[in-house]
């Protein structure tokens, strides 16, 4: 009789813990909603705009998945809400990053705009040495004047994708520069060779 007592309680027990094992599923709810957090930040621009949220959300992402693998899925439920809200602050946050790469970009087009307008009146004084390279200011004037006329259109959709082309301008601008300060260097043209 002893043996059945400790046996049926050996029973229960086991039903116990097979009930309290069978409770602690994985939270695949918070899973998906963190990794639909993930997707929208990266789709707001997350990635260009707010990389350092972005980092910090990937990582609390990582702990839940390897949380996850141990099978701890109430600290994996846990990192995931955690992750999600990292994912939900990196989204918010790029507005502001937008924002801040506008403005450095506007002030970089600003600096354009008088360097270029500086260049413009260097090369009225260089113009009779310009001789063999006058094409190539005249081409590069016009490319210079749409190229920064796209770059301004283009501040308010796309901060970042307008900084890369102001970089492109501005060496532009520091090739005729360095043309010019050298043609002004250059002797003066004796009056046979004025043309």
């Amino acid at each position: 009789m002893n043996h059945f007592k400790y046996f049926s309680s050996l029973v229960v027990v086991l039903v116990l813990a097979l009930a309290f094992a069978g409770c602690a599923k994985p939270p695949e709810a918070e899973k998906s909603a963190a990794d639909a957090a993930m997707n929208a930040a990266v789709a707001a621009g997350a990635e260009t705009y707010a990389a350092a949220d972005l980092d910090a959300a990937r990582k609390i992402l990582d702990g839940a998945e390897a949380q996850m693998k141990e099978k701890n899925y109430k600290e994996a439920k846990q990192a995931y809400l955690d992750a999600k809200a990292a994912f939900e602050r990196a989204t918010a946050a790029v507005a502001a990053g937008k924002q801040a790469a506008a403005d450095e970009a506007n002030a970089a087009v600003t600096a354009l705009d008088e360097a270029w307008a500086n260049l413009e009146t260097t090369a009225k004084t260089v113009e009779r040495k310009l001789k063999d390279q006058k094409d190539l200011w005249t081409a590069d004037i016009a490319t210079f004047t749409e190229s920064l006329k796209t770059v301004k259109e283009g501040i308010a959709t796309d901060p970042a994708g307008a900084k890369a082309k102001i970089a492109e301008l501005q060496s532009i601008v520091d090739k005729w520069d360095a043309a010019f300060k050298e043609l002004a260097a250059a002797a003066p043209l004796k009056p046979a060779q004025k043309k």
